[in-house]
């Protein structure tokens, strides 16, 4: 993640004039309504809205990988009054994915606010698969190369990228679905559409058992959500780590005076016991924190290698 220095900003009030907020704040989610950014989002919309004292409006842009959604906040006024809460794909992955003319914004210029949450990701399977275990699944995908689906919240995703990453560090090959986020995928896990899908641990918790599968988890250490579910690393796939986070970004030229305000406040919101038990229920760390430590998230170890696993695909 290449995001502009917000020292470079100068300080000043809103284009307008006004003190800001005037007006509404429309938080733009650039998946479908359901997964996990966006429930992060609707928990932390009502506390800020009270903070600032103006509506804090959650609405879902879809398509394209989230690129639909992040380009529309990318090229909307830089006021404070339009912001994207979004995973990483739009932020930190899609630009190693996409070609520039065909994404449509910079995520680079992107002005980062702060990280809502992160959440391991897991291994599901639809009910009736016939791998009952990680090695299994992988033992069955071997011996079925193209016959085995993969469900992805849309390319770019990080269920995209952790589908590829697993086929690379597996040797095996696998039919990538692509879907509008992570509700409609899951939809069709649980429908037997489509075999597997590497979801965020909030949206599959509490459909574990008859509706889908979990097999494993993509940590490097046991959840303690799921104790008896096994690693994909203890399944003997060594280098394998797959999380992920969701951020609040605002677009290109917003004054830092308000950039750091909605920093500010989402933080608070975010350290506030009822906020931490809402996000526990949805499997949710919250997170918060300044922006130079939101924009070191988008440069850590395992988003690096997911960038690096976008530009295969984009090959």
């Amino acid at each position: 993640m290449r995001w502009a220095v917000l020292a470079a900003v100068a300080l000043c009030g809103a284009a307008s004039g006004q003190p800001w907020p005037a007006k509404a704040i429309h938080l733009v989610v650039p998946y479908a309504a359901g997964g996990p950014v966006d429930l992060s989002a609707r928990l932390v919309a009502p506390r800020l809205q009270e903070a600032l004292g103006q509506p804090v409006v959650v609405e879902n842009k879809t398509g394209a990988g989230g690129n639909i959604g992040a380009a529309y906040v990318a090229t909307s006024a830089p006021d404070g009054y339009t912001l994207l809460a979004s995973p990483p794909g739009p932020l930190a992955i899609n630009d190693s994915l996409y070609k520039p003319e065909s994404l449509g914004f910079k995520p680079a210029d992107l002005m980062p606010i702060t990280v809502l949450g992160t959440v391991p990701n897991v291994l599901d399977v639809r009910p009736g698969f016939p791998a009952k275990t990680a090695q299994e699944l992988i033992a069955y995908a071997k011996a079925n190369p193209g016959k085995v689906s993969f469900a992805s919240q849309g390319n770019g995703s990080t269920s995209h990228l952790t589908g590829i990453l697993f086929q690379k560090l597996t040797g095996t090959q696998m039919v990538h679905i692509p879907y509008r986020g992570t509700t409609p995928a899951l939809q069709d896990i649980m429908a037997s559409q489509v075999d597997l899908f590497f979801d965020n641990l909030g949206s599959s918790l509490a459909l574990q058992g008859d509706k889908l599968r979990i097999l494993a988890t993509g940590g490097n250490k046991r959840d303690p959500l799921l104790p008896d579910v096994p690693t994909l690393r203890e399944a003997g796939v060594a280098s394998f780590e797959s999380s992920t986070w969701f951020a609040v970004v605002a677009p290109p030229g917003t004054p830092a005076a308000i950039v750091q305000t909605l920093n500010k406040e989402i933080t608070e919101v975010l350290a506030l016991p009822e906020v931490k038990q809402q996000f526990a229920k949805i499997a949710v760390e919250p997170v918060g924190g300044s922006i130079a430590e939101t924009i070191r998230f988008g440069t850590s170890t395992t988003w690096l290698t997911f960038r690096s696993t976008a530009t295969l695909v984009r090959q």
